[in-house]
């Protein structure tokens, strides 16, 4: 019996949460261990707790029973943290985690900082939802929670592009595909497919990007009265930092977007030059080597100006050697 299972059968009741602005990995790690819960001890009180989550994504078991807003007065005894890496990041969750008799985490966040009661926390994994993976009884994984867990795969790893793939990662994908998945309709519906706006403003902020530290980063932004006029929301902005860093002879990209008047929420993405989770935690946010993000009050260029000295830091450790691709 693993420390997931163990923390399970000694509950009865849970909650299951992640961060901010839930993506792929996030939604699918929590939906994943959701539908585990809900079909091997159903006599258990579980629910789940996520900020809305994009449409993409409501194709998994489960989605429709998200809870958006916090129960009065409700304390669980036990509140299973996945792919986020501090209480802060829960966001309106995080109540019912510091009410909690028990906590758990389940992470791969190199930033995390093991806050809670048990952690298990795997920087090196792909994704959390590999993590969960191999966390679970693998003969109690349906056909439904191999899907969550494998749209989660997919998303952290660019559909098994990024360097965080591993040969343990190809393992539980195809492990996940014998469930019965449609794995390639997954791929096509969550991860490639955009809408008619998403295109639109992928094509600006790829327009009206620049280069800058001698066409070694590569920066775009969007500001809230532009994503108002494509009707688009933060949910909808997902890819076009990845999309960004396919620029031959880039080492870093960075897009943000407004999330209010002069506050920015700023993804990065790196090659294996530098490590863009030092950075993000400098300026308070936190991720991975290659993917990372933070939040910053200012003007666009106030944060280009303030992210140029942290990246030089980077390029100055790697030797200086210039672009990697």
């Amino acid at each position: 019996m693993n420390i997931l299972t163990e923390e399970i059968q000694k509950a009865g009741s849970i909650a299951i949460g992640g961060h901010v602005r839930p993506d792929g990995d996030c939604v699918g790690s929590c939906l994943g261990v959701y539908g585990y819960i809900k079909e091997n001890y159903p006599e258990k009180e579980t629910h789940v707790y996520l900020e809305a989550i994009p449409n993409t994504l409501k194709f998994m078991k489960g989605a429709k029973e998200i809870r958006h807003e916090l129960p009065e007065k409700k304390q669980y005894d036990l509140f299973i943290l996945l792919d986020c890496g501090d209480a802060e990041r829960l966001g309106f969750a995080r109540p019912l985690c510091e009410l909690a008799g028990r906590t758990m985490c389940v992470d791969h966040h190199i930033s995390n900082q093991a806050l809670s009661d048990v952690n298990y926390v795997r920087p090196e994994a792909s994704s959390t939802c590999e993590l969960v993976f191999d966390l679970l009884e693998d003969d109690r994984i349906s056909k439904e929670i191999a899907e969550c867990l494998y749209t989660g795969m997919v998303h952290d790893t660019g559909v098994f592009r990024y360097s965080c793939t591993h040969s343990s990662t190809m393992r539980a994908a195809a492990r996940l595909m014998e469930k019965g998945i449609d794995h390639t309709e997954i791929i096509t519906r969550t991860f490639d497919e955009k809408t008619y706006a998403q295109n639109h403003i992928l094509g600006r902020a790829l327009l009206e990007s620049f280069l800058f530290m001698d066409g070694r980063c590569i920066v775009s932004s969007v500001t809230k009265k532009v994503m108002d006029f494509y009707q688009v929301e933060p949910k909808h902005l997902d890819g076009i930092v990845s999309q960004l860093k396919l620029t031959k002879g880039v080492d870093v990209a960075i897009f943000m977007y407004e999330l209010k008047p002069g506050t920015y929420k700023v993804s990065l993405r790196s090659s294996e030059a530098v490590d863009v989770s030092k950075v993000a935690q400098y300026f308070g946010g936190g991720g991975h080597m290659r993917a990372a993000g933070f939040t910053m009050t200012g003007t666009m260029h106030d944060v280009v100006n303030n992210l140029s000295r942290q990246l030089e830091l980077q390029f100055q450790t790697d030797g200086g050697e210039g672009p990697t691709e």
